[in-house]
């Protein structure tokens, strides 16, 4: 059963991009940030009342409460960053980047934690920033379609990836301890916080009023499937083999790129193809080493 939970973490992590994208198409990144988070955030304190985790609150150090903000402050950065990129360039481009964040983890880890690197390890981040580069080479397909705007894109994937990276390596520097479900709502809730004064700083809130019910339902389900992702992982590692689940879900890529072919008519150059199939993988030796 475990199986099913997570090939449905790995289609909901999926569509989660692809549903955003269709969400942002005339409203603010921003704001469609800060809209999503609160649907991200109930589910966030949904796992950690159904894993009983609530309990380690009063146990939170200091010092790892403040790596919680830490990384929760890298993990909005990221998500604003993630968002502004999705609304102004292609899916099947900025998902690979967002999703490389794994081989800028790997380095961090190796220079700041002493980590070990193995050959497997490292054929992977060979694998995977080699088929990131083929997927947003700038050769398309004779027809393709170009949709994205300039390059600034590019700029705003690439930081997407620099913060989720120093999310995790916070993470592993200072969240000890404490149960993982109950770290991502704290984080998820200062990621809330910072995506809303992002908002107001900038005087958007009176775009929220602007949104068309369309778009605004789609943020909702991009947040919901965030959500139903999170809870079919952690049902998944739960039942099954982390060995086995983990590049399952890591696997959602495929997922992101079949839905922007079909809703956005995105296609994929043969150099793309041959990326793509670098990363996944790379993902899967990552996955079994």
């Amino acid at each position: 059963m475990w199986i099913f939970f997570a090939i449905g973490s790995s289609f909901f992590a999926g569509v989660t991009a692809v549903l955003a994208k269709c969400g942002i198409r005339k409203t603010d990144s921003d704001v469609a940030t800060a809209i999503r988070t609160v649907v991200v955030l109930l589910f966030s304190w949904i796992l950690v009342f159904l894993t009983g985790a609530e309990k380690g609150m009063a146990e939170i150090s200091g010092r790892t409460f403040l790596f919680l903000i830490l990384s929760g402050v890298s993990t909005g950065a990221s998500w604003l960053c993630y968002f502004h990129a999705l609304q102004k360039g292609d899916i099947n481009r900025v998902v690979p980047i967002d999703k490389s964040s794994t081989v800028l983890t790997i380095v961090l880890a190796l220079i700041f934690l002493g980590e070990g690197m193995s050959w497997k390890k490292a054929l992977s981040v060979v694998l995977i920033g080699a088929g990131t580069l083929l997927m947003i080479a700038l050769k398309a397909a004779e027809g393709e379609k170009k949709h994205t705007k300039g390059r600034e894109w590019l700029m705003y994937a690439v930081l997407s990836a620099v913060f989720a990276s120093l999310t995790s390596i916070l993470g592993k520097v200072g969240i000890q301890g404490i149960d993982s479900n109950l770290g991502t709502a704290v984080r998820t809730t200062v990621v809330l916080f910072m995506a809303w004064i992002m908002v107001f700083a900038a005087g958007k809130e009176r775009e929220v009023k602007k949104i068309e019910k369309g778009e605004f339902g789609f943020l909702i389900l991009s947040g919901l499937s965030t959500g139903a992702s999170w809870l079919c992982y952690y049902r998944a590692l739960q039942e099954g083999p982390a060995s086995v689940v983990v590049p399952i879900d890591k696997l959602s890529i495929l997922v992101t790129i079949l839905f922007s072919a079909v809703v956005f008519g995105e296609k994929l150059s043969k150099e793309a193809v041959f990326g793509l199939a670098c990363m996944v993988i790379g993902t899967v030796c990552l996955a079994f080493q």
